[in-house]
Order: structure tokens, then C-alpha cells, then sequence
């Protein structure tokens, strides 16, 4: 496509960090939590099994967030998780630490190790997520207010899951607002940030051993912190696509290939947005600097008239499909590699209904594994300039013998 053109982001945060980040509340309560004071005796055997367990923690296969391993004497108190002295029969038996677990919690629990620590921090970003806002804060209030929805079907379905405040999200945290008496202006500040993470967490009962627990896709990060010189991989792939889709209409940004290398060339581009958009000139991407190459980029592609290509391929719509979106992109996206299956039988059949399941999460990856990407599932910019050339070849008849795209699928395509 761009050959196209050219040719026409609780109370407290815990202090443990895995591949994911996950709120929930420490709360130095004896009746729920251990309570710590400071500067209190301890014994030392105490200490050395603490500093060789501090950071590793309990969670189900599948799920990331901490699991509340409930725990009482099992003589006096009975409850229903680990018993001290029902335990301490278990170890005589010859049972290890995570099978006396799993005789509690079940077959599917495991255990987290040697995760890396991080200082306590707020989980609100900070700011007022509202009406043009867009990042990780954001799709993380999608996700919640679809899954409150179950519970209060008072509050619409927010159909694109994809981390952009659009008018549905408004439109949701207005209702949800209205439904638990805060002031209705359709934008989430510190109170509404925490009334959604409060009533999330009721609803899928996160504190009970039988919870829903919080799939890995509810909370994967979409946009990264800083990107610089010396990085590859796919989020390099995303900037160098806006780079490169804005040099076709900005005569000062140099055009770059969308390899996922973070060389000169893609820092001299990313200086060169920086200086036209009035930034520090620092060659690195940072949050100021994603927002606006973003926003950019939304504008020049918002400008393309609908007959702009002469086969319906128009561009990526900014912010990755994935399990869960709905809508227009997600049917363009299965019509697509219908057409390319057609000459490919490695690619299921999909329904174009505009909903982005299992089945079409499966059809990207298999397309993703021919096309030399990451299989990743999800639709990001490369994927998706991906298929478009070659559904483009296939309707421009440049499409040669069955499984052979030629060139369509190059860097300097993708």
C-alpha cells in the first residue's frame, strides 16, 4: 500500500512485575493479608525462606494475575484452601511445595519464579483518559467496561477493543458512570479509573478461589515506552510504518523500509518528524513523540478520498486487531484472506462477519507464517500491508502460480 501511495497504555500497585502488570490491593490486614511492621523482630529461618520465595507467587495455567491461596489451621478454622496441619501430612507423604499446592487448588495451578521487581506505584496513568486519548490505560477500560457489561447490560459493548478512546468508550463510561452515581461525563479521571477497577474486580470475583482470573490478551501491552537505535521487532515495525506512510505526504520526514530494524535510517526519520513536529530532536521515540506521529498519521490517512486505490485496500486503521475487535476492519481483514485462500489451502474459511474469534486469529497466524512474520494472531501494521498487497496482486491479476506472491510481500511492501 505504501508503494500505493507513492505511486498516486486498586489502591496499590504490586510490587511484582512479570511480562504483565496486574492491580490488586495490599491491604496489612491480619484477617486477609499478612500485616507488616516495620522494624519489628523476626526470626531468621523466617527471613531466609521469605528472601527465597519473595518473588515468585501463585497463578492457574493461562491466567497472570496472582491467585489468593486461602489458608487456615484446618483444626480450629476450616476453610476452603491450605491447611497447616493437613500440609505438614502432605510433606511427611513425600509431596512437593507445588503438589501440596495443586492438591488445594487444583491440577491447573503452578508456580511463578524469579520475577523481577519493580518500586510501588499508582495503577491511574495520571491523566484523564477521554475523547481522542489512545494507549495501553485505554484499552485496559475497554476490556473492563465489556466484561462489567455481562453483569449491567445498561452499559453498551464497546465493539473496537483496540486502545483508542472512540465515541462508544464514551458512550460506555458515561452509562457506567450513571450506574454507579458518579458524574456523568463520558471521561475516566482517578475516581472513575478506580470505581471501574473496584467493580471489574467484583465481577469476575478475583479475590474468591473459584474467580474468573484475568486472561493474558486482557492485559497485553499494546504500546512500549521508548523506542531507539539498536531495537528490532515488531513495535520497530509499527513506527517505521507511520514513518513511512507520513513521508509519502511530508516531503521532510526521508521514507524508511518497514524491516523492524532500528537503524540510522529510522533514527534520522524519527529526528526528522521531530524537528517538522516542533519535539526535542532526539532520535528516540518517546510518549510524545508516539502520540503525535500517531495523530499524523490519522489525519493524512483520514484525507485519502474513498477512491483513492483502485482496489479496496485502504490503510491500516492505527491501532492492531486482535481477539476481541469487531467491526468494518475485522470484515475487510477475513474478506481478505478468503480471496487469498482461494489459491491456498493452508488458509481456513471464515465467516466475514466482523467479529475477530479463534478461527480468525488462526487464519493471521497461518498467513503470517507464509508472508515471513511474527504469528502472532493479531493484525498490526505489517500484517495488515501484508495481505493488502497481495489481495491487491490477486485482483490486479500480478498474482503468479498458486502459493507465489513475487514481491508483494518484501520490507519494502510490508
Amino acid at each position: 500500500m505504501l508503494n500505493s501511495i507513492k505511486a498516486s497504555r486498586s489502591k496499590h500497585r504490586c510490587c511484582i512485575k512479570s511480562i504483565h502488570k496486574i492491580d490488586f490491593d495490599l491491604t496489612n490486614a491480619t484477617s486477609i493479608d499478612q500485616s507488616f511492621v516495620y522494624g519489628r523482630d523476626i526470626f531468621e529461618n523466617v527471613s531466609r525462606l521469605v528472601d527465597g520465595v519473595f518473588n515468585s507467587y501463585v497463578r492457574r495455567r493461562g491466567e497472570v494475575q496472582p491467585l489468593f491461596t486461602l489458608y487456615c489451621d484446618g483444626i480450629e478454622v476450616q476453610c476452603g484452601g491450605l491447611s497447616q496441619w493437613g500440609s505438614v501430612e502432605l510433606a511427611r507423604a513425600g509431596l512437593t511445595p507445588l503438589e501440596i499446592l495443586q492438591y488445594y487448588y487444583g491440577g491447573d495451578v503452578e508456580l511463578v519464579t524469579d520475577v523481577p521487581v519493580e518500586g510501588v506505584r499508582e495503577s491511574w496513568p495520571g491523566e484523564t483518559l477521554r475523547p481522542e486519548s489512545f494507549g495501553d490505560a485505554v484499552y485496559l477500560i475497554q476490556v473492563r467496561l465489556n466484561r462489567i457489561s455481562k453483569n449491567y447490560p445498561g452499559i453498551p459493548k464497546i465493539a473496537q477493543v483496540n486502545g483508542v478512546y472512540s465515541s462508544e468508550t464514551a458512550e460506555a463510561v458515561e452509562a457506567f458512570q450513571r450506574q454507579f452515581g458518579l458524574e456523568p461525563d463520558g471521561e475516566v479521571d482517578r475516581g472513575t479509573w478506580y470505581a471501574v477497577a473496584r467493580i471489574y474486580a467484583a465481577v469476575k470475583r478475583l479475590s474468591d478461589l473459584n474467580g474468573e482470573g484475568i486472561p493474558p490478551e486482557d492485559v497485553t501491552l499494546l504500546f512500549g515506552d521508548r523506542l531507539y537505535e539498536g531495537l528490532r521487532g515488531n513495535e520497530v515495525r509499527e513506527l517505521q510504518y507511520f514513518l513511512s506512510f507520513i513521508s509519502q505526504f511530508d516531503e521532510t520526514v526521508r521514507p524508511v523500509d518497514t524491516d523492524g530494524i532500528f537503524g540510522p535510517v529510522t533514527r534520522g526519520a524519527v529526528e526528522d518528524f521531530q524537528r517538522d513536529a516542533g519535539l526535542a530532536v532526539t532520535g528516540e521515540v518517546d510518549r510524545a513523540t508516539w502520540e503525535l506521529l500517531y495523530r499524523r498519521y490519522t489525519i493524512y490517512r483520514d484525507s485519502l478520498p474513498d477512491d483513492y486505490f483502485p482496489v479496496q485496500t485502504k490503510p491500516y486503521p492505527g491501532t492492531p486487531l486482535r481477539t476481541g475487535s469487531r467491526g468494518e476492519d475485522v470484515r475487510l481483514v477475513q474478506s481478505w484472506l478468503n480471496r487469498i485462500g482461494e489459491g491456498n489451502g493452508s488458509l481456513p474459511r471464515l465467516a466475514e462477519d466482523g467479529i475477530y474469534g479463534q478461527r480468525t486469529a488462526d487464519a493471521v497466524r497461518a498467513w503470517q507464517r507464509i508472508a515471513g512474520l511474527d504469528p502472532t494472531g493479531a493484525v498490526a501494521s505489517y500484517t495488515w500491508e501484508s495481505l493488502a498487497n497481495a489481495y491487491r496482486a490477486l485482483e490486479e491479476g500480478r498474482y503468479g502460480s498458486e502459493g507465489q506472491f513475487g514481491g508483494v510481500l518484501g520490507p519494502e511492501s510490508v
